[in-house]
């Protein structure tokens, strides 16, 4: 049997319904339907949940990119800058994550009832007694005020205009505003990180500096102006309204009353830091990002370098409530045995417990007075290179997938430098190559080595064909890649050589047909390349360096950046090409199947109707319909032989992992399909989809 995937993937990307299985009769013969089969999205093997997304859902469902700053309210919710989603995000006691505004993946400054407003890389947030939510909108230069019910205004400054002018509403402006805090009588304070300043915000949206001067960087302890602070991008406010300030360059907290008067509460103002518990100016830390308050006192402080979470207490003894500096990591435990990667932003609840926007680890924690950590919500990236079964094997980032004819799946474990196998049972193995060792080394198993496997495509006699990078190396006097052949014995040989120049973006897609010829997508070209079983490169498609969209024959063809092939029973090549899936004949002869040229969409339809974001996969199965892991949309995507479009799995604009009934939410990479069961690597791992449509 011919093989039906043929992956490509995107460099270093280091982001439905039931089918019906009916029956036939003949003559008049009763026939009885068989019942509708639903199709599935599930993990497969390694962990295709965790790292960044944008799904709402319960706990481990929802997904974040980049949390910045939390707060809390009255009722124990939690809020959330999502930062790369542009979004801000409530949190139910019970971990029920939905977005309160703003759309992921679109930056904007339109004020708005929720998914109608936009931000632009919000960073900061707060509550007041009355629910409602304030947010340092960052790159906007502005404050937004979010009712309970998801309304949003512009409480301060205008849209993209940079400044440090004191005033009401829209006279003032912020230079890249980074955290806010409101106090019980409505006042809201700004950390206006590129001003250097503490801003004051009256409930009347009256905007004036509380303390520092703009511009100026410093130090210094002191009244109004004459106190200095270094990029600070975290504010907090107790109940008596004094202020305190993650004065993150400074690597200090400092403390502002409703006087202005400033001083240093822990650290050493301009010191280069550590991570000493100690009081006052014994103690240090490295690049505190985030502080809140609680009712008694104590200020808490997400030390973002040394990843940990850290208590001073009303005297200035500091001491380090959870994780362990210099360890990054996202375990849950107590205390030390916990760990953190990056923590941007802290709140505190009126039960004493502490959340954190655990920034790299696109999460958001809790910690319990006694120091209990878990996870409130989203999922860690999981990395490794181990084998076993399932969810117990682990990958990084892998990018290429394709299927044998006895169901086995081949994945190009990039960052790995391996080539994994998993039987249909889910036992992962490692088929050749070492994790962790990167090289071009022919040899059987572990003793051959690859660079960065970008693709991986199958032969009738089992064989697997992987596309390689070769770095600062020579091939046929230029740098390139290379096409590896692994024999089902393990046995790694160098089938052929594709020139390229250093630095450009490598050859990132691989099919065989029936007779065991491999195409490439010559990205660097603009070509579309075939090598036979001997290992004789020529060009099916295109001309080397010419750019365009023409279809037609041969040489007289072009394309823009090709960035992946598959091939159908027929040997016809698919290529995804500037937003279009093209066609090839056998006899070369170019055609645009889908989509329109320099286009980007999300649209179902026929032909050119429909439309396309990044692809970063194709795969055919055995009616030759074409399926495309359409990337930028988060969706995989079917097209018929008549070039009929329809998403079949994922939520368009919605990154994450959410298993379960199609359309599900998946963020995939390459494609590849065994009868009616897909495979697609996603995360760092792959995701199964049975009973495809």
């Amino acid at each position: 049997m011919k093989p039906l995937n043929h992956g490509i993937i995107v460099w270093f990307s280091v982001f439905a319904g039931a089918l019906m299985l009916g029956s036939c009769g003949d003559g008049g013969e009763d026939v009885f339907p068989t019942p509708p089969v639903t199709p599935i999205l599930e993990e497969f093997a390694g962990h295709v949940g965790g790292g960044p997304g944008s799904a709402d859902g319960t706990g481990t469902e929802a997904s974040f990119s980049y949390p910045r700053g939390v707060a809390t309210d009255n009722a124990a919710n939690v809020y959330v800058a999502d930062s790369s989603n542009n979004t801000i995000r409530k949190i139910t006691p019970a971990g029920v994550v939905t977005t309160l505004a703003g759309t992921a993946g679109v930056p904007g400054t339109a004020d708005g009832t929720g998914a109608a407003a936009s931000f632009n890389y919000p960073q900061g947030v707060a509550t007041d007694s009355a629910g409602n939510v304030y947010v340092a909108d960052s790159l906007n230069g502005t404050i937004r005020k979010i009712t309970p019910e998801g309304v949003v205004t512009t409480l301060a400054g205008t849209a993209e205009v940079a400044g440090s002018s004191d005033g009401v509403g829209a006279a003032a402006s912020f230079n890249f505003p980074s955290g806010v805090a409101a106090d019980s009588v409505g006042n809201v304070y700004v950390a206006d990180s590129n001003n250097n300043t503490i801003r004051k915000i009256t409930p009347a949206g009256v905007v004036t500096t509380l303390a520092g001067t703009a511009g100026v960087a410093g130090s210094d302890d002191g009244t109004g102006a004459t106190a200095s602070f270094d990029s600070p991008q975290g504010v907090a406010a107790d109940s008596a309204g004094n202020v305190y300030v993650a004065d993150t360059n400074n690597n200090a907290i400092r403390k502002v009353t409703p006087a202005g008067v400033v001083t240093t509460l822990a650290g050493i103002a301009g010191a280069l830091g550590g991570s000493a518990d100690g009081t006052g100016a014994a103690a240090s830390f490295l690049w505190p990002t985030g502080v809140s308050a609680d009712s008694t006192g104590n200020v808490y402080v997400a030390d973002s370098n040394n990843n940990t979470i850290r208590k001073i207490t009303p005297a200035g003894v500091v001491t380090t409530l959870a994780g362990t500096a210099g360890v990054a990591g996202s375990a849950d435990g107590t205390g030390a045995s916990a760990s953190f990667h990056s923590p941007r932003g802290v709140a505190t609840d009126n039960a004493g417990n502490v959340y954190v926007a655990d920034y790299y680890n696109h999460t958001i924690r809790k910690i319990t007075p006694a120091g209990v950590v878990t996870t409130l919500a989203g999922m860690a990236v999981v990395i490794g290179s181990a084998d076993g079964i399932g969810v117990v094997a682990s990958f990084n980032s892998p990018q290429g997938v394709a299927t044998d004819s006895a169901g086995n799946v081949y994945v190009a474990d990039t960052i790995n430098h391996t080539i994994r196998k998993i039987t249909p049972a889910g036992v992962v193995s490692t088929l050749a190559g070492t994790a962790g060792v990167a090289g071009s080394a022919d040899g059987v198993g572990a003793g051959a080595s690859f660079n960065f496997p970008l693709s991986v495509a199958t032969d009738s006699a089992g064989n697997v064909y992987v596309l390689d990078v070769i770095f600062n190396q020579r091939i046929g006097g230029t740098g390139g890649a290379i096409i590896r052949k692994i024999t089902p014995a393990g046995e790694v040989s160098t089938l052929a050589g594709l020139a390229m120049v250093i630095g450009s973006v490598p050859p990132i897609g691989l099919a065989t047909d029936n007779a065991g010829n491999l195409y490439v997508a010559d990205v660097f070209d603009h070509t579309i390349l075939k090598i036979t079983p001997e290992g004789v490169v020529s060009t099916l498609a295109g001309t080397a360096g010419v750019a365009g969209s023409a279809d037609g024959v041969g040489a007289a063809a072009s394309f823009l950046q090709p960035r992946g092939v598959a091939t159908d029973s027929a040997d016809n090549v698919y290529v995804w090409d500037n937003y279009t899936i093209r066609r090839i004949t056998p006899a070369g002869v170019v055609t645009t199947l889908a989509g329109t040229p320099g286009v980007q969409g999300s649209s179902d339809g026929t032909g050119a109707a429909a439309s396309f974001s990044f692809a970063s996969g194709l795969a055919t199965d055995s009616n030759n319909n074409i399926y495309v892991a359409d990337t930028g949309n988060y969706l995989i995507r079917k097209i018929t032989p008549a070039g009929v479009v329809t998403t079949v799995v994922g939520t368009l604009g919605i990154a994450g992992f959410v298993p379960g009934d199609l359309p599900g939410v998946l963020k995939p990479g390459d494609v590849s399909l065994s009868g009616r069961t897909m495979y697609i690597t996603a995360g760092n791992g792959i995701a199964r989809v049975t009973n495809v449509p």
